[in-house]
């Protein structure tokens, strides 16, 4: 058993598999990543440009896409280096920050979606008070919510495992989180265990039961005999709906992972359950509501008109003058 004073780094084992597949690995990560910024840096500006979408739901989804390309940036560059990296090592403190960017990021996300939810039930259910209580200010507080909430929430959990003394150093995953780090400690965690499950608690419960309590009064109009009604329901939902549905999804890649023997599993297909949180749901997001939604696809479409206009009108002006 290694002294707990001389950890000091990591071993990311999952690494060691990869073989000669790896340069194909950093060329996927590599496409998926750059695909992911452009994606979700185009939806930005697309709803900050235009002031007609400087509206709640718009709002909310800019912060969803902030959220995205935090959790890519802070993940993805390292997963390239380690990839083409002959040493799988990684430092106690790269490791933590991991972890914290990670879990974070997990927790924003399923926040903005209840918030998201929140205000898909407010528009819908009640469409003639939406602006007073969608005000301006609520928004705001709405926006800290998301983002104030999983930090402090999971502050804690991470004070503790910090102060943990380590005696093993292997981690069988491409990247840092929690119970990994937490499973190496040399002393009983029950006490971070049970911080670890009233974490989840709050950062999964609390926004699920908004997200469940808002689409269960949208179901109700759903079910009004009213044609308008089912139709504003089902196209303002469908696009959160699918996000939910993809975000759940990498949870429960996640959840099999730290849970479950995964070694009978191939490598590539662990390797993409691995991932799934940090890729499919950045990547997908944006695609959905860039896709679904009209008012972004228009605002879009504008923009790239006019970006191939310029070149001729600035050729004409110069044959005029």
């Amino acid at each position: 058993m290694e002294n707990a004073s001389h950890v000091t780094s990591f071993v990311l084992a999952a690494y060691g598999e990869m073989g000669y597949l790896q340069y194909l690995y950093f060329f996927i990560l590599l496409v998926f990543f750059l695909i992911i910024i452009c994606a979700n840096v185009t939806l930005i500006v697309v709803i900050c440009v235009d002031i007609s979408l400087h509206k709640p739901m718009y709002i909310f989804l800019c912060s969803l896409s902030i959220n995205q390309l935090y959790g890519s940036t802070a993940l993805c560059p390292s997963l390239l280096v380690h990839i083409l990296s002959n040493s799988h090592d990684i430092s106690r403190g790269v490791c933590l920050l991991q972890i914290f960017c990670l879990h974070t990021y997990g927790g924003c996300e399923l926040s903005n979606l209840a918030v998201m939810g929140y205000d898909r039930y407010v528009s819908i259910c009640h469409p003639l008070h939406y602006n007073s209580i969608m005000s301006p200010s609520r928004v705001y507080k709405l926006i800290a919510f998301i983002w104030l909430f999983p930090i402090c929430t999971f502050g804690v959990n991470f004070i503790l495992t910090i102060r943990l003394p380590l005696c093993g150093s292997i981690i069988e995953k491409v990247y840092c989180d929690n119970f990994s780090v937490v499973r190496l400690s040399c002393i009983n965690t029950n006490i971070v265990n049970i911080a670890g499950l009233i974490m989840l608690i709050f950062n999964l419960g609390l926004p699920c039961v908004l997200i469940f309590y808002s689409y269960a009064k949208i179901l109700r109009i759903c079910l009004k005999p009213s044609k308008e009604s089912q139709t504003k329901a089902l196209r303002t939902c469908v696009p959160h709906l699918v996000t939910i549905i993809n975000y759940m999804t990498a949870c429960l890649f996640e959840l099999i992972q730290n849970r479950f023997n995964m070694s009978h599993v191939p490598y590539t297909v662990r390797i993409i359950i691995s991932l799934y949180f940090l890729l499919f749901t950045p990547l997908l997001n944006p695609i959905i509501y860039g896709v679904k939604m009209q008012s972004i696809r228009n605002k879009l479409k504008k923009m790239i008109c006019a970006r191939k206009l310029a070149p001729e009108l600035e050729i004409s002006s110069v044959c005029q003058t």
